[in-house]
């Protein structure tokens, strides 16, 4: 009897687990498919997950605008650049942190400040206005240095840290080892799966992220992907679609070219997640905040 409910409990969770992966396959897979059809097909709404009147004519477009390389360009920039101070920053916040009290005065106090930027902002035109009393508008850095200290993957990182054996630390505190060499060596190899897990949010963050780049960049040149996909390619550039011959200008509409860049959008990320996967649950749940 308890193997029956197991089993049946296990076929209920499958079949749940089933229905939710299909909820999230089946919009990407209609956006592919549409990426690839006729465009009249695709007007008329005569597409589902499989592409009628095939054609690469969307991502031809898509792929020859040299303002689509340079915002791809930006985007990789910031990624790199951001994801990198973020993890920085992040250990060299979440290590201090995760002492005890008497270890570090008003510790307690100093996670609050944090938790507290959490909750309340100081308001988007006050954020804009420091933006640009700094000097900051219209560079790399605009998007970048606001963003350099993700709260959320302090608290996940310093809750890992802090179920770090203590032993570990006091055997190498006793072999003179200072704090940066203990956590280097000891802590940073343990927290593997945290680290991949806040280097994952802080990928996924800069790379869909468009709103700065809309406000804090006066160019269109230097927007980021996003922002270029929210914004130029959603408004088709009539001078470029009139170097089409009639062929290609009946294959190519305004709803193809929005699905293609989803796909190209969403490829990077596609990319980069299974590398990560087997490392993002285990530190979500081993870094989670406890109480």
């Amino acid at each position: 009897m308890i193997i029956n409910r197991i089993r049946m409990t296990d076929i209920v969770v499958c079949t749940i687990a089933a229905i939710l992966m299909l909820l999230c396959l089946i919009p990407f897979l209609h956006v592919v498919a549409v990426s690839f059809s006729n465009s009249a097909l695709a007007t008329a709404g005569k597409i589902t997950f499989i592409p009628r009147g095939f054609t690469l004519v969307a991502y031809d477009y898509l792929l020859s605008q040299i303002v689509f390389w340079k915002a791809m360009f930006v985007s990789v920039e910031r990624v790199l650049l951001g994801g990198s101070l973020n993890l920085l920053l992040t250990i060299l916040i979440a290590y201090p942190l995760s002492k005890e009290n008497k270890q570090l005065h008003l510790r307690t106090f100093y996670v609050w400040i944090f938790a507290f930027t959490m909750l309340f902002s100081g308001g988007l035109i006050p954020w804009y206005m420091l933006i640009h009393k700094l000097g900051l508008m219209d560079s790399i850095w605009a998007l970048v240095l606001p963003s350099a200290v993700p709260v959320f993957n302090v608290i996940v990182l310093l809750n890992f840290f802090r179920q770090t054996p203590k032993e570990l630390e006091e055997s190498a505190l006793i072999d003179g080892a200072g704090h940066l060499r203990i956590l280097v060596s000891i802590y940073l190899p343990l927290a593997l799966p945290s680290l991949a897990t806040i280097t994952l949010f802080s990928l996924v963050g800069h790379w869909n992220s468009w709103f700065d780049g809309l406000v804090l960049m006066n160019s269109p040149q230097n927007y980021p992907l996003q922002t270029y996909l929210q914004t130029v390619i959603v408004q088709m550039d009539t001078s470029r679609l009139s170097t089409l011959d009639a062929e290609q200008f009946a294959l190519l509409s305004d709803k193809t070219i929005k699905a293609a860049q989803i796909i190209v959008g969403s490829l990077p990320i596609i990319m980069v997640y299974p590398f990560l996967q087997k490392y993002f649950v285990k530190g979500l749940v081993i870094g989670s905040v406890k109480g």
